[in-house]
């Protein structure tokens, strides 16, 4: 169903909707023109997205475009293919940032703020990437993170995902608004995975998910709280929407069929969750307390920028905390998390792992979160881009070059382990 929009918004949408099916437009000009419409309308706000989905509309192929997993020399060359792939509404939900999308642009500026620092003659012959989280080593720090809906950018799915990561040896985070049961994908892995928990307004509906989470064997419970209040407006998702010619009905009969056609809600009573609570404003650092009293699973808090709720994060039992603004897709902070990262480090001092995410696309930016002191980083878009483009096998594709690029980088600045990666691995440009 199309949204109600004011004429002005109407019009402009008409017009992209031209522009994407005229055949007689230069696709140059159609990137050009979706790229100045963008501006126009939100003079800030990035448009590469809509450029991307543009080039695909009109049948526009870069020439160094990637036909199989095996030609990416880089996570972006998925990007790229997923544009093509993916449908317009999907691909722009899978790219949104919220309002001006500062955040979304912050969390990739974050890494040009630092400077690595090579040590030469070091004898890094053998790397090891291993890290240990509660008791269990895994053999990279690059973690797969919670992204729902993964039917939206491929068949299969988490299934997909899943594989990948389990064939990789990567950790893997299952979203609760997974388009795949937890015991389904549990069996894809090959292994129990983590758990991340939205637990609605109401007890009964998280204390449900938990305790089916915690039967299927997950050691470990993720709980997101950045959009607990509520996220911000979705501009380049309601635009790309604009450009999907299909009925969204067919799909999303309506919104409050939501949760109902979730796979983790199938059973569970949902009537009890107020709509206007989202997936629970009313919650407090009390919830957090009763859930810790209620699970025998490892307890990470998601969501953290500050020191100030890292401190409540330990205070109120958490096991652990991962740094993130949801990839600039819940609140507009302004900021990245690579620069939250130190202060929160700083505040947990070594008493709990702090994972996190949000932007990070190379192997140089994985080395640059940790050295400012994560225990492990997570990925969310690069490895829903490979899905989009080429299934399992992207993927693994994602995975096998964020790895390697990690590799080479330790190699480079002598650093053998992950334990020898510190703050004097990097320095901060000034100015």
């Amino acid at each position: 169903m199309e949204p109600v929009v004011h004429d002005s918004s109407l019009q402009r949408r008409l017009f992209l909707r031209y522009l994407a099916a005229s055949p007689l437009l230069a696709q140059s000009v159609m990137a050009e023109t979706l790229e100045t419409v963008a501006k126009s309308i939100r003079p800030e706000a990035t448009s590469s997205s809509l450029r991307l989905l543009g080039e695909s509309l009109q049948g526009r192929r870069a020439p160094w475009q990637i036909e199989s997993p095996e030609e990416a020399r880089s996570v972006f060359d998925f990007e790229t293919v997923a544009a093509n792939r993916i449908p317009p509404a999907h691909f722009g939900f899978l790219q949104t940032g919220v309002d001006g999308e500062a955040t979304l642009r912050a969390n990739r500026e974050a890494f040009g703020d630092l400077y690595l620092n090579p040590r030469v003659l070091s004898g890094s012959g053998q790397i090891d990437m291993g890290t240990e989280l509660f008791g269990q080593r895994w053999e990279t720090p690059i973690v797969l993170a919670p992204a729902g809906s993964q039917r939206a950018f491929n068949p299969e799915g988490e299934l997909a995902t899943a594989r990948a990561a389990g064939k990789q040896g990567n950790l893997q985070i299952l979203s609760t608004v997974s388009t795949t049961s937890v015991e389904d994908v549990v069996t894809a892995y090959g292994a129990p995975v983590w758990y991340q928990l939205y637990p609605t307004s109401n007890w009964a509906i998280a204390a449900t998910l938990v305790a089916r989470a915690e039967a299927a064997g997950c050691p470990v419970l993720v709980l997101t709280v950045d959009s607990l209040a509520g996220e911000g407006t979705k501009e380049t998702q309601a635009r790309a929407k604009s450009l999907d010619s299909r009925p969204c009905s067919a799909c999303h009969p309506s919104p409050d069929t939501y949760l109902a056609r979730k796979p983790m809600f199938n059973g569970v009573d949902i009537s009890a969750a107020d709509p206007a609570l989202g997936w629970g404003a009313n919650l407090d650092w009390d919830f957090v307390r009763q859930l810790k009293a209620n699970t025998s699973m490892k307890l990470v808090i998601k969501g953290i920028v500050t020191a100030h709720d890292a401190e409540r994060c330990l205070e109120n039992g958490a096991d652990g905390i991962v740094v993130s603004n949801h990839g600039g897709r819940a609140v507009e902070t302004g900021r990245g998390t690579l620069a939250c990262l130190p202060e929160v480090v700083e505040a947990v001092s070594g008493q709990v792992p702090v994972l996190v995410d949000s932007g990070f696309r190379r192997g140089t930016d994985i080395f640059k979160g940790l050295a400012l002191g994560a225990t492990a980083v997570c990925i969310g878009r690069p490895y829903l881009w490979g899905l989009g483009a080429f299934g399992q096998p992207g993927v693994e594709s994602v995975l096998s070059l964020l790895r390697n690029e990690l590799e080479v980088v330790m190699r480079q600045m002598g650093t053998s382990s992950l334990s020898e990666i510190d703050s004097r691995s990097v320095g901060r440009h000034r100015g």
